[in-house]
């Protein structure tokens, strides 16, 4: 079925749904991701384990998504992307319901790994689904949609969670998401319609053809690079927000939910106000200022000394904003440089890439922060220049990526 723009330019209620849907999917893996790191200090002091094996914890998640991801790249365009991503949703489920009783933390480390393998599809097939549903000129608007799940993780899911680990035990928000996820995976197999457009189009190719097909043309290469940059441009820094601000800014554990409240609350308004801009001006326009404006707070988190959390809140806010504010119009951005019949394909190479890129960054972060006597984090600064280096590297990236195809003049909606 094709569903019209609203005439306004405003997406239709049935396209919107479908977004509002994605979103919350989104939302449930994004909190299951996101929810071990300001749980790094009450791990860090449960396992008594230091910086490397808490960046292992955080990168296991991620490798195990980058190396699933790679390998679902060459059937996902076989098969109607509801059924695709139902399936995946419902081994997330139970991964996660897995987290939640480990005993060990080498047995919670294995089910972070069971976790990512199937998280890391979910994130590459919906912004396959957004990309197949809405045109270009619209698209960093309706990624934005998508992309507040972040926000909303951060306002609702990561405080709520916390609350649940310091009220409970840490076991309590894994156990708590997988309920909730039951219920919007109902949710999403009564509101998604069948996804088979890109079946029109597919082709039964050999892997060896297809990589070809995808990693053969420049630009992808120059897509995929941008990506893994914009990882290490972010994820170098988030995983040790929380134990940097414990151990060396001197924030209370109980406190940090405060942090990721005000972040999550502003970046849900102004996610959307970047991903409209970026329709209007341009995605590499929009995307190189914010990603400019995001190296002052990358610069300062990383450097701050010790505060009160009226102080930190400023500049912790300002980092949520800029830094999550580029994802949106990189994401449309990198979207637009495959071929439709591609899509599928692409975005689950480009999902395995992210996932990888950010389990590298955590990884390479923690090799490079070490621990004090005193129990404080070393070199945290280093990485804050790493990350604004990356950040600038990125910039340069994205001018060299190319729109392809009538992406940029499909019809209004593409929902079949």
């Amino acid at each position: 079925m094709t569903v019209a723009a609203h005439p306004t330019g405003k997406p239709a209620p049935r396209e919107l749904a479908l977004l509002l849907t994605l979103a919350a999917v989104q939302f449930t893996h994004i909190v299951d991701f996101m929810i071990m790191m300001p749980l790094g200090p009450q791990f860090m002091r449960l396992f008594g384990i230091g910086p490397q094996a808490f960046g292992a914890l955080v990168s296991a998640y991620t490798f195990a998504a980058a190396a699933s991801g790679f390998i679902a790249a060459f059937w996902i365009d076989r098969f109607d992307h509801k059924r695709a991503l139902l399936a995946l949703y419902a081994g997330f489920i139970v991964a996660t319901a897995l987290c939640g009783i480990a005993p060990s933390y080498e047995l919670l480390l294995a089910a972070r790994v069971v976790a990512g393998a199937f998280g890391g599809v979910i994130g590459g097939l919906v912004f396959a689904i957004v990309a197949d549903a809405v045109p270009y000129a619209r698209r960093a608007r309706a990624t934005a949609v998508v992309a507040a799940a972040f926000s909303l993780a951060a306002v609702a899911g990561v405080p709520l969670a916390l609350w649940l680990a310091v009220h409970f035990s840490w076991r309590a928000p894994f156990l708590a998401l997988a309920a909730a996820s039951v219920v919007v995976g109902a949710g999403a197999m009564r509101i998604l319609p069948p996804l088979r457009a890109h079946l029109a189009h597919a082709q039964t190719r050999r892997p060896v053809e297809r990589l070809r097909l995808i990693f053969g043309v420049p630009n992808h290469l120059r897509a995929f690079a941008f990506m893994i940059t914009l990882m290490f441009a972010g994820f170098s820094v988030i995983p040790f927000i929380a134990p940097y601000n414990v151990a060396n800014v001197g924030i209370a554990e109980a406190d940090l939910a405060v942090l990721y409240f005000a972040g999550g609350l502003a970046t849900l308004f102004t996610a959307q106000v970047f991903g409209r801009l970026a329709d209007r001006h341009g995605k590499k326009r929009m995307f190189t200022i914010v990603a400019l404006l995001s190296v002052v707070p990358i610069l300062i988190m990383t450097h701050l000394p010790r505060l009160p959390l009226a102080a930190v809140l400023p500049f912790s806010t300002l980092f949520f904003i800029f830094v999550t504010g580029r994802f949106g119009p990189a994401m449309a951005l990198v979207s637009g440089s495959v071929e439709p019949r591609l899509r599928g394909s692409f975005m689950s190479f480009n999902a395995s890439i992210q996932q990888l890129g950010s389990g590298a960054a955590a990884m390479a972060a923690g090799l490079i922060i070490g621990r004090a006597p005193d129990g404080t984090l070393t070199h945290y600064g280093v990485v804050g220049w790493l990350a604004a280096g990356c950040t600038l590297l990125c910039i340069w990236l994205a001018r060299r990526i190319r729109v392809v195809g009538d992406d940029s003049h499909a019809p209004p909606s593409r929902l079949e």
